[in-house]
């Protein structure tokens, strides 16, 4: 079976290549996703790091003078809604001349990312080796820019919790999350809705009506400011402190800083550091007392959100206390969420089981993502914790036997639900099987 996953893996990031970029899949998502791409990336790497360069030249060669690197780089594929001409981003001072990008940004995974491309090169060593050298010294001031833009553009509360703008730049769009940000926002001119996602996905597995509504109401916003992140902020109707956005940021900013130790610039690294220990310490601050969970922080309000999703395990993505890590390691192995009687593997669903607003075939709000099994099995690693990497491998690799490389799956019944052969999906089962850190 494992050379069955492997080689389907494989086949999905070719069949997903149209040269400059993978589609993040297929069909549905027919353009490069900004940490899409950046996950994508290692998996590329595992069969030829100059593939993988190739797509982080696209990723860079889209960020914007700011130094955000926006959420969708568009290809010239049709039929995708909402697509460049709904954004307006071609009124957008820092979008780059040429490219047709959105107008906002993903979470901050692209260092850790591009780390394990790095380590990927240096073990094949020779020409693969000096392309991922190549890449790293193009890329580190690039990252640093990002991470600076960060720090300057979605750091405005003093808490260190980096703000977004949108569901989408959580990368989890309609998560439980975020119904209280969205519950706010009245739409008093609905908008024709050419829902070119149902045609490929059942409704029932996506986002209503009502929320992209809601979203198309967030981009007008931000449009009619041409996306000046100082009128966004003041203009548009959703703050959100992402607390899972800046586990990711402490995550990345260590690995930058390792990077560009290495590199000989130490006060790059200093940099980097400190602002992982920023962003650590604001995950830690955001864990709920009662609970043990992260909370994300309603900037317009003033207060600490408490909704119960894997948002909630952010310190099992960073580390810090450990106290605070032990705690969440319990609860998420424990039976309200991958210990769960109804779960078909034991595998973190976006949602417990046992919580109300479970609906498990509902994109955010209940399925169990590969990527997300990948991501938190990698941090495992990161921390030590190689017991509870190695068995989110061995779930997830059960998941993905079905071959159909699902975007997200039915937690109970083991359906692949969204895009089948989609593209990070792919990518874990590929790392999960080639690399020597799960040996």
């Amino acid at each position: 079976m494992r050379d069955a996953i492997l080689e389907g893996a494989h086949r999905v990031l070719e069949k997903n290549d149209i040269g400059s970029m993978v589609k993040a899949g297929p069909a549905l998502y027919p353009h490069q996703w900004s940490w899409d791409a950046a996950f994508v990336s290692v998996g590329l790497a595992h069969r030829s790091v100059t593939r993988a360069a190739t797509e982080w030249h696209t990723i860079l060669n889209a960020q914007w003078a700011t130094g955000m690197f926006p959420h969708i780089v568009f290809t010239d594929t049709p039929g995708y809604f909402p697509g460049f001409d709904v954004w307006g981003t071609a009124s957008a001072g820092a979008r780059p001349h040429g490219q047709k990008t959105s107008g906002i940004c993903q979470p901050p995974v692209h260092g850790l990312c591009l780390e394990l491309v790095q380590q990927i090169g240096r073990a094949a060593g020779g020409s693969e080796a000096a392309a991922a050298e190549q890449l790293i010294s193009l890329a580190l001031p690039r990252l640093a820019a990002w991470h600076d833009w960060l720090a300057r553009a979605r750091d405005r509360t003093g808490l260190g919790v980096l703000e977004i703008h949108h569901g989408w730049e959580s990368g989890m769009d309609n998560s439980p999350r975020f119904d209280t940000f969205y519950d706010r926002i009245e739409v008093s001119e609905p908008r024709s809705l050419p829902r070119t996602d149902l045609m490929i996905a059942d409704s029932s597995e996506r986002p209503t009506d009502q929320e992209y509504q809601r979203y198309l109401f967030l981009i007008d916003q931000m449009r009619s400011v041409h996306f000046d992140d100082d009128l966004v902020a003041q203009t548009v109707s959703f703050r959100c402190g992402d607390i899972f956005a800046t586990a990711c940021l402490a995550l990345s900013a260590d690995a930058v800083a390792r990077m560009a130790e290495d590199a000989g610039d130490d006060e790059l690294a200093r940099t980097e550091r400190a602002r992982a220990e920023r962003a650590r310490a604001a995950v830690a601050s955001s864990v709920d007392p009662v609970t043990g969970l992260c909370r994300d922080y309603d900037i317009t309000m003033g207060a600490w959100v408490d909704v119960a999703t894997i948002a909630g395990f952010s310190m099992l993505i960073c580390g810090g206390d450990e106290r605070a890590v032990a705690r969440q390691r319990e609860i998420l192995l424990g039976e309200r969420w991958m210990g769960h009687p109804a779960n078909r593997w034991r595998l973190p669903g976006s949602v417990s089981p046992a919580d109300p607003a479970y609906r498990p075939r509902q994109y955010w709000r209940g399925p169990t993502w590969p990527i997300m099994n990948w991501f938190f099995a990698h941090a495992a690693m990161l921390r030590g914790d190689r017991e509870l990497a190695m068995l989110l491998r061995s779930e997830g690799l059960a998941q993905l036997s079905d071959l159909a490389f699902g975007e997200y799956y039915d937690p109970a019944l083991g359906d692949p639900l969204g895009s089948r052969d989609q593209s990070w999906s792919a990518m874990a089962a590929i790392d999960w099987l080639v690399s020597d850190r799960w040996r």
